[in-house]
């Protein structure tokens, strides 16, 4: 695996990933675009990167599966995250659900300091933003907010963030 990789280099391969994926992703309701997104460095628009992260919901586990298998090197393959080397990078892709789709996405994109803050703003207000995609909940462990980004932010009291100007 190389080191760091330019950013427009991992869309591309991503861009590849994601057509691959898509037909065995869940559909949205709304709009009937699948539950498919990337995350991480490269939804921040980094100019270098070390991987690409993927958030998706699966529509059709066993296809999706054998999807994954076949975009290159399994490095892990659990019901949370698979990680495979695709040529010579490392993709990790989540798998959420309905529930854990938004949170997700503001968790695996990071970046690493602005979950920091987040969660520490949470944790001063009494409150938990679960990593795990399931929300943040207040002291009585309620579930208060995680259905979109905005919401977890806006719980927060904070000025909600583009993906880009989080770090």
């Amino acid at each position: 695996m190389t080191g760091k990789i330019a950013l427009e280099r991992a869309q591309k391969t991503a861009e590849v990933i994601v057509k691959r994926l898509a037909p065995y992703c869940k559909k949205k309701a709304d709009v009937q675009t699948p539950y498919i997104e990337v995350v991480g460095s490269v939804r921040r628009q980094r100019p270098w990167v070390n991987d690409i992260d993927i958030v998706l919901i699966p529509a059709d586990p066993w296809n999706l599966y054998h999807a994954i298998l076949g975009l290159g090197q399994t490095r892990a393959a659990g019901n949370k995250i698979m990680r495979v080397i695709v040529g010579d990078i490392q993709v990790d892709i989540y798998i959420a659900s309905e529930e854990t789709w938004a949170t997700l996405l503001l968790i695996r994109t990071g970046s690493a300091e602005n979950n920091i803050r987040l969660c520490l703003r949470a944790k001063h207000m009494g409150w938990h933003l679960h990593a795990d995609g399931s929300g943040l909940f207040n002291e009585k462990g309620e579930r208060i907010a995680g259905d979109t980004e905005e919401s977890i932010y806006n719980a927060l009291g904070l000025k909600y963030q583009l993906p880009e100007e989080r770090g």
